[in-house]
């Protein structure tokens, strides 16, 4: 999926090709994701009890608990630091194109389609995906 018309991901966009501020690569995308589920799971489990997982008819709360958090902590930590705990901790932040501040309604659009999966895994030349397109962002190195 690259563009013969760059030689790195970021540059359409006006970012630099590595450091600070350069497009926030697959490796540390994936390590912030699986640090932001477990933290979700782990919470999920803390506040709603271990049969998290069980049948509803068992007394289980529900098998979505894990990914309803994960969703609370993206809307959350975005708008205020910047990222999900999951992003700041391996050094990333998400950004609108434009610099200005995300708001409010950018992490709702870009956390529902998060969770959706498939927009997330279809990705551009710069490496955003159709979570970030949609709402406006990119993810950079801090």
């Amino acid at each position: 999926m690259s563009d013969p018309a760059q030689s790195y991901p970021g540059e359409r966009l006006g970012l630099p090709a590595t450091g600070s501020g350069s497009v926030g690569r697959l490796g540390r995308r994936v390590a912030a994701l699986f640090i932001d589920y477990a933290a979700a799971s782990i919470i999920a489990s803390a506040f709603l009890g271990f049969r998290q997982f069980a049948l509803p008819e068992e007394g289980g709360i529900t098998q979505f608990a894990p990914m309803i958090v994960f969703a609370i902590l993206q809307i959350l930590f975005i708008p205020t630091i910047g990222g999900s705990p999951g992003h700041r901790l391996v050094g990333m932040r998400v950004v609108t194109m434009s610099g200005a501040w995300v708001g409010l309604w950018r992490p709702i659009v870009r956390t529902i389609l998060l969770v959706l999966v498939i927009p997330a895994v279809i990705f551009d030349a710069d490496q955003r995906g159709l979570h970030d397109k949609a709402a406006g962002t990119t993810l950079i190195r801090a």
